[in-house]
């Protein structure tokens, strides 16, 4: 598909060509892996599954999850080929169940964008500050995670080719350096039990580094542990989000969506099972707590490769970072287009010398760090924007699934057939049990939020945005085709 193919594409979904698409599959793909990045998500998150079930976490516990992730994917890269835009989520939502669906979805996936982008930024100070066995005063963390978000934005105003180019690097580091990793922990390992993989033990409590509270049920503190694949495998809409700026989207964003979500889920369980075979002993492992990673890697690694390793690991968190922030500015950039946000008219500008979003840029840079602000517990984070990240995706495969073949029934160029009614189903099966995951103490302020922000977005919905809000373009203007 040509470049004016995508554009007159584009203007039949009711919008003009204003972002600049220059991106090819892999660019697409890379944004994604990057933004997943298990070298990110898999490792700051670590401790939620070693001291769950310990090595059973990762055995276990992983390939279960990614499966629905995988689910969730395959199921949004059907809607995507039929409706490539950016802010996809909330464009599917608003024309598969009306303008409030839209806008819910929309909010949904602006929070969690936005909360994981906080998650990902502190996960990046409290690695560098695990690697160098630092305990910086309480109000370093703000001053240092402020310093990278503005970076980070400010790469993401230079342009989207500059952007993709630093994701496409960090694409290929992340593979790069999973390898280094998966290689030099068996080298290095002191044995190879296999069956550490397989074997459920309770770290709960004190024996886990007192990452989760106490609790007799091995059931309930497994599924506990299951917020480490959840977390990890979280962002991969950036494939969707970033649609016009990609060439041949109707085809490539879906492929490389789900590629990107795969692939992750692949890697990510080699390098995790890496870990916990390379543990001198799991049990000590999980009693370390937040600090397991480091020490595995203290304990097994010489000096000079570990560090050489934990400098480049710190590199891709920070990429992370920077693809999550691109992904999320896109989306309020698609929001503030249909006057979906508090002060639209200079959210959804674009600059004229670098075409990106740049007020939306900007805006998402400074929530995203006032967040850290109040919330201190990492796992709290990981929580709230895991939960908000994919009650986003669910919610327009759930209408989907409603309107499929009914009121939806032109499909884009990737088409699952009666397949998609399979995934979806999946996928809003998982969504509900990661909803009650994720408010599990220690997690428990993630519930009230929840339910804070959903009572509020009732409010001002019924109260004055069902009046104003008019929906995307597509809700507006007649089909040319």
């Amino acid at each position: 598909m040509s470049l004016d193919d995508d554009a007159a594409q584009l203007e039949k979904l009711g919008y003009s060509q204003e972002l600049s698409r220059g991106m090819n599959a892999f660019s697409n793909f890379a944004m994604a892996f990057s933004v997943i990045c298990i070298l990110a998500g898999g490792i700051t998150s670590l401790p939620l599954g070693i001291s769950s079930v310990g090595g059973a976490s990762v055995g276990f516990g992983w390939p279960f999850a990614c499966f629905f992730s995988v689910c969730t994917a395959m199921a949004m890269g059907q809607i995507a080929s039929a409706f490539p835009t950016a802010g996809g989520l909330y464009h599917w939502a608003s024309v598969l169940g009306g303008r409030a669906a839209g806008w819910v979805t929309a909010w949904l996936n602006l929070v969690g964008l936005i909360t994981v982008l906080a998650a990902i930024n502190v996960g990046v100070f409290l690695f560098v500050v695990g690697a160098l066995g630092w305990q910086p005063a309480s109000w370093v963390q703000p001053v240092v995670v402020l310093a990278i978000v503005f970076s980070q934005a400010l790469l993401n105003h230079r342009g989207i080719r500059l952007t993709s180019a630093l994701t496409d690097t960090s694409g290929y580091l992340i593979m790069a350096l999973t390898f280094v990793l998966v290689a030099s922990l068996l080298y290095f390992a002191p044995s190879h039990e296999l069956g550490r993989l397989f074997k459920v033990e309770n770290f709960s409590g004190a024996a886990g580094g007192s990452v989760w509270p106490s609790h007799p049920n091995v059931a309930y503190v497994f599924l506990l542990g299951l917020l480490l694949p959840a977390y990890t495998i979280t962002g991969f809409d950036a494939s969707a989000n970033t649609a016009e700026e990609t060439m041949g989207a109707g085809l490539t964003v879906p492929k490389a969506m789900v590629s990107a979500v795969i692939s992750s889920s692949f890697f990510g369980g080699l390098m995790l099972a890496a870990v916990v075979l390379a543990m001198p002993s799991v049990a000590e492992g999980a009693a370390q707590g937040g600090a397991v990673f480091f020490w595995t890697l203290k304990q097994v690694l010489p000096n000079g490769l570990r560090m050489f390793l934990l400098v480049g690991i710190a590199l891709c968190q920070y990429l992370c970072g920077l693809a999550t922030l691109t992904s999320a500015s896109r989306m309020v950039y698609a929001f503030a287009r249909d006057g979906g946000l508090p002060g639209s008219s200079v959210l959804r500008q674009v600059s004229q010398v670098y075409l990106t979003p740049v007020y939306a840029i900007w805006a998402v840079a400074f929530f995203s760090w006032a967040f850290t602000l109040e919330t201190q517990v990492y796992s709290t984070i990981t929580a709230v924007c895991t939960i908000f990240l994919y009650s986003s995706y669910v919610f327009p495969i759930f209408l989907g699934l409603l309107a499929f073949r009914r009121s939806w029934t032109r499909m884009g160029p990737w088409d699952l057939g009666q397949g998609f009614r399979v995934v979806a189903c999946l996928a809003v099966l998982a969504n509900c049990g990661l909803l009650f995951i994720g408010c599990q103490p220690p997690n428990q302020k993630t519930l009230p939020i929840t339910l804070g922000f959903l009572t509020l977005m009732a409010f001002i919905w019924f109260g004055y945005e069902r009046q104003r809000f008019r929906g995307p373009a597509m809700l507006r203007k007649p089909d040319k085709s």
